[in-house]
């Protein structure tokens, strides 16, 4: 049979050659005119929990995931594409370390099941680590300096624990090493080729060039930065060895310890950008089972030199119950689908060794802030949900359930288990990666992928970081699901062509917004 090469940026997927077999539905829902619809599970895909990347150091995992769109390409039943990942602030179950951040390069090579299979294997997805590229900022006076996972210092300025804003940069989270602090998660690639990474410290969202060089960061309503004693303060009680951590030990308002800026995406055409925090703002809540109500934000990204703050929404996380409590599922990433539509990775904190074991929340679902209130500028804007109780005056946006990551009927074809089962793999705790990707199939222009991902904590029994080798006691390796769903009407393509002419201009780009900035 004659093999068929189409490349995303086409407008047109003829000449496709149709994957084997009919698939039957098994969930479907209609949001504001738009159907989603999951087909099935349709592969599965692994890297080894002891991997290592090109430093020498173990492997950091998925806390956030893009693909590079222009790269996806199929040929025959099989499709091949570059996938870019945030780590976090590396291993640090005894205190943070100084990790050096960095974005992590993948190559992916996808053969999907058979639709309606059984007994398979868990290798559909191809998964190799091919760079990984360390972040920094220049120097004014020479030299160049690493970003960090490292806590920053309580007390934010004052302390040292922050940098001052100037003219064209936020204040930044910083740590005791003089090492501006960043806790990786979301991550986008801009038209131009630089990369937008959202950080829970901050929170903050910093812009890097493709080659790891600090070129700015976005301004951040201060509804969400952390204050501690009057202060900003981005501590996140995670001090490292020989340092000392806040008191008190959560911030009295902005975001909660470890709760920042968890998901990032881009709308299709390019010009919107979302953030969304993990969970609600210290001031928007009573006790944890009221953490809720958290916050998306919307930025204008045409102007990649005035990227500007548009939006700010409510957002109501689910809620199930544990034993005899309530609990908040609070989310894990985001991917934009559209400029009001927006899947979300809700998720408990039960896995792989972890909690009960057996999660009894994890979804993908899907938000819609049409009709949502936009409450950027408003006088409410402070507090929107004074003892974890949504201010009537807020429309919240429509969120709805989709896709059950739990499914035990799906996850059993590739001998997988939401829980404890013998001879079946347990799935582990956090899931924080989501991609979207078209099937590419003739008469099927609705039809697409999509990859979710776990990040393992950098849990390994063989593991090195920072010049030091640790054990974690488990092994939980770096998982990659892929699920055929159908979104009708087709999602907008991405301006692909952008990314592939990013080459031709990246380092002029680069070069006029370091004098903008006056590096």
């Amino acid at each position: 049979m004659k093999k068929t090469l189409i490349h995303l940026s086409r407008l047109t997927f003829a000449g496709a050659l149709l994957l084997g077999g009919a698939q039957a539905s098994f969930a479907q829902t209609v949001v504001n005119g738009t159907s989603f619809e999951v087909l099935e599970l349709a592969g599965v895909g692994r890297l080894a929990a002891n991997l290592r990347d090109e430093h020498g150091e173990t492997f950091g995992s998925i806390s956030g995931l893009v693909a590079d769109s222009s790269t996806w390409t199929r040929t025959g039943n099989s499709y091949t594409g570059i996938f870019y990942a945030s780590p976090d602030r590396g291993y640090n179950v005894a205190g943070t370390i100084d990790y050096t951040a960095r974005i992590n390069r993948i190559a992916v090579d996808f053969t999907p099941a058979a639709a309606g299979s059984t007994g398979l294997g868990q290798n559909q997805i191809g998964l190799a680590l091919t760079q990984s590229t360390l972040l920094y900022e220049t120097l004014a006076g020479g030299g160049t300096r690493p970003f960090s996972g490292i806590d920053p210092i309580p007390g934010g300025v004052a302390t040292g624990g922050a940098r001052p804003a100037t003219s064209v940069l936020p204040e930044l989270p910083q740590g005791y090493n003089g090492k501006l602090s960043l806790d990786a998660e979301g991550i986008v690639i801009l038209a131009d080729g630089s990369r937008l990474i959202s950080d829970e410290y901050g929170p903050s969202i910093y812009r890097f060039s493709a080659a790891g060089e600090f070129i700015g960061a976005l301004p951040v309503a201060p509804s969400v930065r952390p204050i501690r004693n009057g202060v900003t303060d981005y501590s996140s009680n995670n001090a490292a060895e020989g340092q000392t951590g806040p008191t008190p030990a959560n911030p009295t308002a902005g975001r909660a310890n470890n709760q920042g800026f968890e998901g990032l995406s881009l709308s299709p055409d390019g010009q919107t950008l979302f953030v969304a925090l993990q969970s609600a703002a210290r001031q928007d809540l009573a006790n944890a089972a009221t953490r809720d109500n958290t916050r998306l934000f919307t930025y204008d990204v045409s102007d990649l030199d005035q990227i500007t703050l548009t939006g700010e929404y409510a957002v109501q996380l689910p809620k199930f119950q544990q034993g005899t409590g309530t609990r908040v599922a609070a989310q894990s990433e985001i991917l934009a689908v559209s400029d009001t539509q927006i899947f979300i990775l809700p998720r408990d904190s039960n896995g792989f060794e972890v909690g009960t074991q057996e999660s009894l929340l994890r979804r993908v679902d899907i938000i819609d802030i049409s009709d949502a209130t936009n409450i950027l500028n408003e006088s409410y804007e402070g507090q929107i949900a004074p003892l974890g109780v949504l201010n009537p005056a807020i429309t919240p946006a429509l969120y709805t359930p989709f896709l059950d990551i739990n499914d035990n009927a799906e996850l059993a074809r590739f001998g997988l288990v939401n829980g404890v089962q013998p001879g079946l793999d347990n799935l582990s705790e956090k899931w924080e990666g989501l991609v979207l990707l078209p099937t590419l199939e003739e008469g099927r222009p609705n039809d697409y992928f999509l990859f979710v991902a776990n990040d393992n904590d950098f849990a390994t029994t063989d593991g090195f970081q920072v010049g030091t080798p640790y054990n974690d006691g488990k092994d939980i390796d770096t998982m990659f699901l892929a699920y055929r769903v159908t979104i009708t009407p087709a999602v907008p393509e991405p301006e692909s062509w952008a990314l592939m002419l990013a080459g031709l201009f990246a380092v002029g780009g680069v070069a006029r917004r370091r004098l903008r900035s006056g590096k």
